[in-house]
C-alpha cells in the first residue's frame, strides 16, 4: 500500500491511473462500518484510496475535536489486510494553510438536524471533501448513510458544483445490539456501549408504530424519546422526522420516503442515527 503525505507525490501517483478509482474519506479510528466502504470500492473500482484526517473545521467545540479518537497505527494496519490501494495521510497545513480563506457551503439540505445543532460543521464537511475530490480526482466515492445528512449535502454539492464523480451510498453496519458502529463509540464506557443500543431501540419502536397505521409525527417523535429516555445517562438532543430526499420536517406523513432520525448524547459522546421508512 502506497502512503503519501504530501499532495503533489499523491497527484503524481493518480496520474498513472487510469482506471475507476473509489475514495473513502475517513477520520480515522476505522470500524467495520469503514470496511464496508472498502470492500464495496474494490467491487466496483480498479483501485482504492482511503484518506485519514481529522478535519479541524467541521467541529463546532474544540474539545470534541481533541477528544476524537485516533489510533493511525492500528488503521494502517487494516487498510493493509484489506489490501488497499493507497492511503493519504495530509497533515493539517497542506490541508489549510497559514493564509487559507476559501469555503464551500451547501445552503439548504445542511440546514436542520446536524447542521442546526452544529453550527459550521458542515461548511467544514463540503470544504474537505471538495478538496478530497479536486486532490484525488475519483470516479466514485463511499459513503455511509449512518450519517444520513452529509451523504445527502454531499450529493447536493456533486450535483451543482458539477463534480464528474459517483457517489456511492452503503448501509449502516451495526453491533449485534443495534448500535449502529461509529469511531465515537471507542469514547464510550462500559455502561453507555451498552445502553446506546436503546437507540436503534427508539426508531424500531416508530417503524412498528407506523407498520400499524401511526401517521402522527407528533406521537412518533413521542414514542422515540419515551423509549431513549428509559435509559438515564441518554439526553435527546433531537428527533426528525422528515422528507428523505429533502430533509425537510414534516408536520404529517405526506411523503413516500421519510427519514426518522435522532441525536443522542451519552456523557461527552454524541451519537447519531437513523432508519429510512418507505410507505408502498
Amino acid at each position: 500500500m502506497e502512503i503519501f503525505k504530501d499532495i503533489n507525490s499523491l497527484k503524481e501517483w493518480r496520474k498513472l491511473q487510469s482506471k475507476k478509482i473509489g475514495l473513502i474519506p475517513t477520520m480515522g479510528a476505522l470500524h467495520k462500518g469503514h470496511l464496508s466502504l472498502i470492500r464495496k470500492s474494490k467491487q466496483l473500482c480498479n483501485q482504492t484510496i482511503v484518506s485519514i484526517f481529522v478535519n479541524p473545521i467541521q467541529f463546532n467545540k474544540k474539545k470534541d475535536f481533541n477528544s476524537y479518537p485516533k489510533s493511525i497505527e492500528n488503521d494502517i494496519n487494516t487498510l493493509i489486510s484489506e489490501k488497499v490501494d493507497a492511503l493519504f495521510l495530509p497533515t493539517h497545513n497542506s490541508m489549510y494553510p497559514s493564509k487559507y480563506s476559501t469555503f464551500v457551503k451547501e445552503e439548504k439540505v445542511s440546514l436542520g438536524l446536524e447542521g442546526e445543532s452544529r453550527p459550521g460543521h458542515f461548511k467544514g464537511v463540503t470544504t474537505i471533501v471538495t478538496k478530497l475530490f479536486n486532490i484525488i480526482n475519483p470516479t466514485d466515492a463511499f459513503f455511509g448513510e449512518k450519517d444520513a445528512q452529509q451523504l445527502r449535502v454531499i450529493q447536493r454539492m456533486v450535483i451543482d458544483l458539477n463534480f464528474d464523480i459517483n457517489i456511492i451510498p452503503c448501509p449502516i453496519i451495526r453491533e449485534k445490539s443495534g448500535l449502529a458502529m461509529s469511531s465515537r463509540n471507542r469514547n464510550l464506557n462500559h455502561a453507555d456501549f451498552n445502553n446506546a443500543s436503546i437507540i436503534y431501540k427508539g426508531l424500531k419502536l416508530a417503524e412498528t408504530a407506523l407498520n400499524s397505521g401511526e401517521k402522527s409525527v407528533l406521537n412518533l417523535k413521542k414514542f422515540i424519546k419515551a423509549k431513549i429516555n428509559t435509559v438515564k445517562n441518554a439526553d435527546v438532543i433531537y428527533v426528525s422526522i422528515a422528507n428523505s430526499e429533502t430533509l425537510v420536517e414534516l408536520n404529517k406523513i405526506n411523503s413516500n420516503q421519510i427519514l426518522i432520525s435522532v441525536a443522542v448524547q451519552f456523557g461527552e459522546v454524541r451519537l447519531i442515527d437513523n432508519i429510512t421508512y418507505s410507505f408502498s
